[in-house]
């Protein structure tokens, strides 16, 4: 629990005093959806260039508490510092429950890919599996997760339901690409040496 405080901590230290505050609140009574939405709001609000790193941690925290499809377009639209991370957010704001985003394609048992966060270090990509509903549209929550090969055509971690921080460190800490510097808001994934991105950790939805 200690490593999703530091990191919750260190996100919030991103922001001025005052807003820093009201989100380290929400993480101590436990309102965690509360507190990314004014993260990301006090991101966009104070023109807080944030690393891509930092920007795809911010996507899987929400992901893992089941706000990311709410926080993309806004998390998309938080200004970036210009610098180089080894990994992107590459989903588009059609990448939801709705319909798949640009780039998705047929998994394994019928799971739609969706292409998420890109590793440009070694260029694996971290990609959710979601199952069509029988309405047409896509289950709001991940059935499980998927690191694929460059060009996407070799599955080579896959992950359960639940694990997307997991999955996240997993792609960081096998990269095998150069190290991005290390920047504001960033941290080593478990298991690694320091050199990028804040981890989180798993905490389901009950949205299915």
């Amino acid at each position: 629990m200690i490593d999703d405080a530091d990191t919750w901590n260190r996100l919030a230290a991103l922001l001025p005093e005052a807003g820093a505050r009201e989100v380290r609140d929400c993480w101590e009574i436990g309102e965690r959806e509360a507190g990314l939405g004014l993260l990301v709001s006090g991101l966009l609000a104070h023109r807080v260039p944030i690393s891509e790193t930092v920007r795809a941690r911010i996507s899987v925290l929400a992901e893992d508490w089941g706000e990311r499809e709410a926080l993309t377009p806004r998390i998309l639209r938080c200004r970036g510092d210009g610098g180089v991370s080894t990994v992107r957010l590459i989903e588009q704001e059609g990448g939801s429950a709705g319909g798949p985003a640009a780039g998705a394609g047929p998994g394994p048992a019928g799971y739609v890919l969706l292409p998420w966060i890109a590793c440009d270090g070694c260029g694996r990509v971290l990609l959710r599996a979601h199952d069509r509903q029988r309405w047409g549209g896509l289950s709001f929550s991940a059935r499980h997760y998927a690191i694929t090969s460059p060009d996407r055509a070799t599955v080579l971690r896959t992950l359960p339901d639940g694990a997307a921080g997991e999955a996240f460190d997993v792609l960081l800490r096998e990269c095998d690409g150069p190290p991005a510097a290390v920047g504001p808001g960033d941290a080593a994934p478990r298991g690694a040496e320091p050199q990028d991105g804040p981890r989180g950790r798993r905490a389901t939805s009950g949205r299915g």
